[in-house]
């Protein structure tokens, strides 16, 4: 029988060719996460926290892989969904030859629909530090330009017991006219005026004003004093000028504003300012 022996050189170079594989297939571990899909890929789903919300068609998801150690702003894999459906299957192919293990990836997603945008309250960390590639995303809605006025605009109706008020009336043919004055030291900060005109109707109107100027306006429609309200209009202006509230609302519809008639609101909210010499120190 042959006998077949191996030098103590040829045991050596294979132990060695072992441990290189060893540590080259733990390498690919690391840059992957650990991860049982493939580490080329990173996949998941996007949905909406708040399940009641949906999308118009014009709806845009936008997912990108970004490196949140390195900072440069370039991401490592990227994708456009539209229109959007959720929830929302993704799946992102990544080079291995660009991911440090070293560094740290996330997953962002945001939706953008109209004015509104949708953004994640928590991050979704992939590929490295024990990051999977796989990622279940909710998105929470961000308050549009025209809520955050809307918001600013109620935060000073709450507070307009504490400031000084002044009233007066006014009678005209066809309307009874009342109003309150809401004062913050000189300046005229509210001002809430009652119309009545009779037979065709009534409106009770709250204007907000910021260094004289009318800020954001809601105006109720009604057939009467006690009826409830046929209508809302909401307007609002930003600190640029820039008409950023325009809502009508008609039962449980909401509509846009259009510009004239927001328009038609500044201009009753300067007439009475005017009227009521809030332009008096």
């Amino acid at each position: 029988m042959r006998r077949i022996f191996l030098s103590l050189t040829s045991v050596a170079a294979l132990a060695l060719a072992g441990c290189n594989h060893s540590s080259d297939g733990s390498q690919q571990q690391a840059a992957g996460g650990g991860d049982t899909g493939s580490a080329n890929t990173v996949s998941g789903t996007v949905a909406l926290r708040d399940t009641s919300k949906t999308l118009s068609p014009a709806a845009k998801l936008d997912i990108v892989i970004v490196d949140v150690t390195a900072q440069n702003g370039t991401p490592l894999a990227s994708k456009t969904i539209q229109p959007v459906t959720l929830p929302a299957q993704f799946k992102l192919d990544v080079n291995p030859t660009d991911v440090n293990p070293n560094d740290i990836y996330i997953v962002e997603a945001t939706i953008t629909d109209g004015e509104r945008t949708y953004t994640m309250p928590l991050k979704a960390p992939v590929l490295t530090k024990g990051g999977k590639n796989t990622a279940d995303i909710q998105l929470v809605g961000v308050a549009t330009a025209g809520e955050k006025e809307l918001a600013g605009f109620n935060g000073v109706k709450k507070n307009i017991g504490g400031m000084k008020v002044t009233q007066g009336t006014e009678l005209k043919e066809g309307a009874s006219r009342g109003w309150q004055i809401f004062k913050q030291g000189n300046e005229v900060q509210f001002i809430r005026e009652l119309v009545d005109y009779g037979d065709k109707g009534f409106t009770s109107t709250d204007y907000a004003y910021k260094n004289g100027k009318a800020w954001v306006i809601v105006q109720e429609k009604k057939p009467s004093k006690d009826g409830k309200p046929t209508s809302i209009e909401r307007a609002g202006w930003n600190d640029a000028g820039d008409l950023v509230l325009k809502d009508n609302q008609a039962g449980s519809k909401t509509d846009v504003l259009s510009d004239a008639a927001a328009n038609e609101l500044r201009k009753q909210a300067e007439g009475i300012y005017a009227k009521v010499g809030g332009g008096k120190k």
